[in-house]
């Protein structure tokens, strides 16, 4: 486990690779660039713990700050740029952040968030500058790209994306560990898992800010491998960045799969992907009809993992597992798995309870003890607010989340497989399903759904799709009314904003 590519810190080799600009960034220059970050940070008076706040797009000089952070012992936090400046602004302040790096790309968010920055005393802008930032590039090269006297790692603090409100930070604790000995048990599975290398070429399409962004691109530095970084998600760009640079493994979202799977054949089956050795999904639970048109497509190379921010558990789970267990999220690799009723007691095999992780890393919430109590039981087990199962040979599958959840008539239905049902359906281009007010029933089943292009939306519509579901489904637990919409509200990631969706009814 080392610092990012210890063994090629003095090579020209690419680190990184933007997609579409081709901006490239070597190991030398990014273990200099990031000493001379880290020379800043110090001399500015930032000590081991303090927090560097990154509001950033999917840029080439990511990385370079976030080892900066890394090898200073602070904690990195990372801002989606897709925020409003009084959303991005309370992060930085509830955070705590001392420094601020943006981009000139977002002067406008940046330029709005002065009443945040009472405590922040390093203030950065790359690409440009303007009243109240100073020139990254300017400040920075003002300083020796020499290690500092006591590098120690650092950490990550992640907000979740707050689809439920206001996002809270998760801040694991900083450790005492030399710089260059971190990454731990992820990094471990990384390599014995996946595989990854310095000669892995790593696909990264996720938004930098996100958990499976930064983070995996992190480990793959470490590990020495190069890593291409799309500016923003292209179904038929991927295949010809797969073809072009001979990609080795890659990290989707089940979106990107429904997106890539519903190119024309002549698109979709035009570029080579023989070079892919191992391809990697998780943040939302796939549809078994995609996993299975992905294996089909791409062979028994896709592997699904269920984990958080908050690092508290990991689950994991390759093609010929999947296979045998459809729908499953696999076995426990970091945690252990419990299932538990509302009572806190383990339910039977087979039955759904709320899953939470015994023996993972500790973390909290920031400046929220409250969450934090929530999310820990008085065994010290953690959740992440998730609903599932286990099976007979201790595979897990994920039906929702607890705050999802649509109880009709006392009956709790989950909308994750109602839109698994739905997913693949030639007419639907996205889909969202969610309770909305019903006078005897308490709650009714909706789904809302994004036409396919070409497609007519209306009443003989809505009729085929509750049809459809019905097929497949319980039929209470089928959509009762179906609503058509031009777009969802989705993160970049691909998460539902589900409480936007629901807001329009209730």
């Amino acid at each position: 486990m080392r610092q990012p590519g210890a063994h090629a810190t003095d090579s020209d080799r690419p680190a990184v690779v933007m997609a579409n600009s081709g901006a490239t960034v070597s190991y030398r220059e990014l273990d200099e660039r990031s000493k001379r970050l880290a020379q800043l940070l110090k001399a500015a008076g930032l000590k081991r713990g303090d927090r560097v706040a990154i509001l950033l797009e999917n840029h080439p000089r990511y990385f370079e700050i976030f080892w900066a952070a890394q090898r200073s012992g602070m904690h990195t936090v990372p801002i989606n740029w897709h925020l409003k400046a009084d959303e991005a602004g309370y992060i930085v302040a509830d955070s705590g952040a001392s420094a601020l790096i943006v981009s000139a790309a977002l002067s406008e968010t940046a330029s709005e968030l002065e009443p945040y920055l009472a405590n922040v005393s390093v203030r950065l802008m790359i690409d440009g500058a303007m009243p109240g930032y100073q020139s990254y590039e300017e400040s920075v090269a003002e300083y020796p790209a020499t290690e500092l006297d006591d590098e120690v790692e650092g950490a990550f603090m992640f907000y979740s994306s707050g689809t439920t409100g206001r996002p809270k930070g998760i801040k694991p604790p900083i450790s005492s560990e030399p710089f260059g000995t971190g990454g731990g048990a992820h990094l471990t599975l990384l390599q014995t898992m996946y595989g990854f290398s310095p000669e892995t070429v790593y696909l990264c399409p996720a938004p930098l800010y996100h958990a499976a962004g930064v983070g995996w691109v992190a480990a793959a530095h470490r590990l020495g491998a190069t890593v291409l970084v799309m500016e923003k998600f292209d179904p038929l760009r991927v295949l010809q960045l797969i073809e072009r640079y001979r990609v080795t493994h890659a990290h989707f979202v089940p979106t990107h799969f429904v997106r890539m799977l519903k190119l024309p054949d002549g698109d979709r089956l035009k570029y080579d992907h023989s070079s892919l050795r191992v391809v990697v999904h998780a943040a939302a639970p796939c549809p078994v009809d995609v996993k299975l048109a992905m294996i089909d497509w791409w062979g028994p190379i896709i592997c699904e993992f269920y984990a958080g921010s908050e690092g508290n558990g990991f689950c994991a789970i390759n093609s010929e597992q999947w296979l045998q267990h459809r729908g499953s999220v696999g076995v426990p690799m970091i945690g252990i798995v419990h299932v538990l009723d509302e009572d806190g007691k383990e339910v039977p095999t087979g039955e759904v309870g709320q899953i939470w992780f015994e023996g993972g890393p500790a973390f909290e919430y920031h400046n929220d003890p409250t969450k934090t109590a929530a999310a820990i039981n008085e065994r010290g087990w953690s959740t992440l607010g998730d609903v599932g199962r286990l099976d007979e040979d201790g595979f897990l599958y994920l039906t929702d989340r607890v705050s999802h959840m649509i109880i009709s008539g006392g009956v709790n239905i989950y909308p994750q497989e109602i839109e698994d049902a739905l997913a693949l359906h030639p007419a639907v281009q996205d889909v969202a399903v969610v309770g909305v007010p019903h006078p005897d029933m308490g709650e009714a089943v909706k789904a809302v759904v994004v036409p396919s292009p070409g497609t007519t939306p209306g009443p003989e519509l809505e009729k085929e799709l509750i049809a459809h579901c019905r097929s497949r489904l319980a039929h209470y637990k089928s959509p009762t009314s179906v609503d058509f919409t031009d777009e969802l509200p989705r993160l970049p990631t691909g998460k539902l904003l589900k409480r936007e969706i629901r807001a329009r009814y209730w």
